[in-house]
């Protein structure tokens, strides 16, 4: 059985008799009757008695009307839900971020995608490194990923689009260090006590090689959970090397954002499985790399 076949079965219903029906759909009686009858045997039963040119229900033909109809409406739905999609005018996406940039770049993307295409929720998974990132996405967990890179991406593993760059800035509190100071250069670092992110993530990186060019400091907070970096700098416990995407965060908060001389940077991108993206996963990395590019 199939839907076809209960749309054939329908139409001779509510056109009275296979001519009509026939007609109606575009197709041959001949084309018809053979549809109707290979239902038929499917079910075991007669749908109609063939009274000289008429058709009439049999008890089986009169019991199929009402779950027919049900079929072929919830194959409607279905066609008109995957039309939405392909549309945008619903569905969802997944994305997973590291947590400086699920403040920016992401802030920013998520809310153009979403007043462009309001129906489509956006789920974003926390992933701290973009080892984490790439696996994510790898594996299916999700459709999309916003990393931070200080090399190349493993290109055989995933397609990456380029966002830009962010440099490393220092946050402090407003009564903090460096006051009256709009840069630092990264020797002023030593004996400073900072506030630091686990292995693998960029910001750990570069306070690392501060360590190995010989600049001594001292480690505060260790912390997997970036919301904290803000209280605990505007708290007093020590300064945080961040990226940019903090910046405008931070000054709303109370805090003071230093440029960190010499300038160094991180590779922002969006990266995605190899094949083909869903619509709304396919909508998103236009709209994203439109925007790196404008």
């Amino acid at each position: 059985m199939d839907i076809r076949q209960l749309e054939y079965f329908l139409a001779i219903v509510d056109r009275g008799g296979f001519n009509r029906a026939a007609s109606a759909l575009y197709v041959s009686q001949p084309s018809l009757s053979q549809a109707v009858r290979a239902l038929e045997r499917d079910l075991g039963s007669e749908l109609f008695h063939r009274i000289g040119r008429r058709a009439v229900l049999t008890d089986a033909g009169r019991a199929l009307i009402e779950p027919a109809r049900e079929a072929v409406r919830s194959l409607e739905t279905a066609r008109a839900s995957v039309a939405a999609v392909h549309e945008l005018r619903e569905g969802r996406l997944d994305v997973a971020s590291m947590p400086s940039q699920a403040v920016e770049p992401l802030t920013s993307l998520v809310s153009a995608f979403s007043r462009r295409y309001p129906g489509v929720s956006v789920t974003i998974s926390a992933a701290f490194t973009s080892r984490d990132v790439i696996d994510m996405v790898r594996t299916g967990a999700v459709e999309l990923g916003l990393l931070a890179s200080a090399g190349p991406l493993p290109d055989k593993e995933v397609v990456s689009y380029s966002l830009g760059r962010q440099r490393f800035v220092l946050v402090v509190p407003a009564d903090g260090p460096f006051a009256g100071r709009t840069a630092v250069e990264s020797r002023e670092l030593a004996g400073q006590r900072l506030i630091v992110g686990q292995s693998g993530t960029g910001m750990r990186a570069y306070v690392d090689a501060l360590g190995e060019q010989g600049i001594e400091f001292t480690v505060a907070v260790e912390t997997e959970h970036r919301v904290s970096l803000m209280p605990l700098v505007l708290a007093g416990v020590g300064l945080a090397v961040v990226t940019d995407s903090w910046r405008d965060l931070a000054g709303r908060l109370g805090a003071r954002v230093l440029d960190i001389e010499p300038e160094s940077t991180l590779d922002i991108a969006l990266v995605a499985r190899r094949g083909i993206l869903s619509p709304a996963a396919a909508a998103f990395v236009a709209a994203a790399t439109s925007a790196a590019d404008s």
